[in-house]
């Protein structure tokens, strides 16, 4: 048969609209900075005010078993944007820069068409600005540490002044000058809620005798003071995370635009950054997109924050190819009840601020935590070393007044293996690697970590990373910014292969 040119056209016109193709769904990731999974309303605290994140669940899919790769920010970041394992980016202690040899989803997505942009908290290094079309950047921590007489006080040099502390002043200006006539990426990445805290900045600030303690926590009018100033830096996250749906809906883009929300770590309170707990780990996760999602739903199925570049790239008709260790959620998002795509989650914590390596396997009820450096004890990040919190625990330590909950970050040394039930037990305060009951769970959990460390190549570095803060005050002990090693210095260590 001989189909002249019109006939032809209107042939596959016809073809393209039975098979129901759409365009590409434009994409927007915005990244909380040290917010833990269960402090909003839509999780679980009304104390915590955030209309926007829970409109955004309210419109959208809750993931209530959302783990990061470590609790630690550029780490996790990389992590996020390489879909790999944080020791598998070369980037995996903090404020590393990601090298230049990483393969990050955005320059995929660009390749496909997709104009990628950034705005707000960078923290990834030089080397991968390339690929981003633009990068509004803020600075990189939202603080500096001084030097000299004043870094001995430990005092802050702030550097930016009102709401650009916020990190998310650029978001909508962003979105406002995309080009209209490509589907587009944005990095949209928040200062909030991390320290240093500021009084007053939002309307009606945070009562501290309404915030909800973690039980490893001091209730005292400082800790409670802390944790209201927390509280008021995610409201201010909450409204600019709303600044960005209502700005969606007036360019009318909001139909085909998914949105996920998630934080890059837990809060920056002591027992929770920085480490492997679910409060350092366990992410808020939150997906919108109206055309293809339904409204309401929540899901209970495992995912893991390296799951998140193959998503996006299947989104855009792309092939994540081997290098991505992570899998689509795209079937949860089709069948939220009842599809899975992992049966186990894997995390990493490494240096950050102190000495540290440990390695956590979880299921959706159990985790397991193997400890490589047990004799040292479990100090928080440098910032939350010198916060009120831990201040406070220091003291109460020193008369005897500390809970066994409350002591765990004195215990020296530490258990080399923990075992947690979180259902039982959310808050892991009660190890029970030695219960006969749980051997069956232990030796499964045990074995998946193992072939979790073979397969991706992880092992215990041969050269420990030497502390640069205090683990009492806080304050720097040597040079505070590391630069990341060379390669030869880093195969020398035993931190990557040859």
């Amino acid at each position: 048969m001989i189909y002249y040119p019109l006939t032809l056209f209107l042939i596959l016109l016809l073809s393209a609209g039975a098979r129901g193709e759409k365009e590409p769904p434009n994409i927007v990731l915005i990244i909380a900075d040290d917010m833990a999974w269960d402090d909003s309303g839509v999780y679980g605290n009304p104390q915590v005010r955030t209309p926007n994140i829970d409109r955004l669940a309210g419109e959208g899919l809750r993931f209530n078993q959302a783990f990061l790769t470590a609790s630690s920010c550029s780490p996790s970041r990389a992590s996020i944007i390489t879909g790999r394992y944080p020791h598998n980016t070369d980037a995996e202690e903090l404020h590393w820069p990601l090298p230049a040899e990483q393969v990050t989803f955005v320059e995929k997505l660009r390749q496909a068409g997709y104009w990628t942009a950034a705005a707000g908290k960078w923290h990834l290094g030089d080397a991968v600005r390339d690929r981003f079309d633009e990068i509004r950047e803020t600075d990189t921590s939202g603080f500096q540490l001084p030097t000299g007489e004043a870094g001995k006080a430990g005092k802050f040099i702030e550097t930016m002044e009102g709401e650009a502390q916020s990190g998310c002043t650029e978001w909508v200006p962003l979105l406002r000058d995309r080009p209209a006539e490509k589907p587009f990426f944005l990095w949209l990445a928040a200062l909030d809620p991390h320290r240093p805290y500021h009084e007053n900045i939002v309307p009606r600030p945070a009562d501290p005798s309404t915030v909800r303690l973690a039980p490893y926590h001091l209730d005292t009018p400082e800790v409670r003071r802390d944790y209201a100033l927390y509280y008021d830096e995610i409201e201010r996250l909450d409204k600019y995370v709303g600044l960005v749906l209502d700005e969606l809906e007036a360019q009318k883009i909001a139909e085909n635009t998914v949105v996920l929300f998630l934080s890059d770590n837990g809060r920056p309170f002591p027992r929770d950054k920085t480490t492997i707990y679910d409060s350092g780990i366990r992410a808020p996760f939150i997906l919108r997109w109206p055309a293809q999602v339904e409204a309401g739903g929540q899901t209970e199925s495992l995912v893991s924050a390296i799951d998140i570049a193959p998503t996006f790239l299947e989104l855009a008709g792309v092939s994540a190819g081997p290098r991505f260790q992570g899998v689509s959620f795209l079937p949860i998002l089709r069948d939220p009840g009842k599809a899975t795509i992992r049966e186990i989650i894997v995390a990493e914590q490494n240096w950050h601020d102190y000495e540290a390596h440990a390695r956590a396997a979880r299921d959706q009820r159990f985790k397991y935590i193997r400890n490589a450096y047990p004799d040292l004890p479990l100090t928080p990040s440098a910032d939350g070393v010198r916060s009120p919190s831990f201040q406070s625990m220091i003291k109460r330590h020193a008369a005897g007044e500390l809970t066994p909950a409350q002591s765990v970050y004195f215990v020296q040394p530490r258990p080399a293996e923990e075992l947690y039930d979180c259902v039982a037990d959310p808050h892991e305060t009660t190890n029970v690697i030695g219960d006969p009951a749980h051997a069956a769970v232990l030796a499964k959990l045990r074995g998946a970590l193992d072939r979790w460390e073979r397969e991706t190549g992880d092992h215990v570095p041969e050269k420990r990373t030497a502390d640069e803060f205090d683990r009492t005050t806080g304050l720097p002990t040597e040079a505070r910014v590391r630069p990341r090693p060379s390669k030869a210095e880093m195969v020398r260590r035993g931190l990557t292969a040859p």
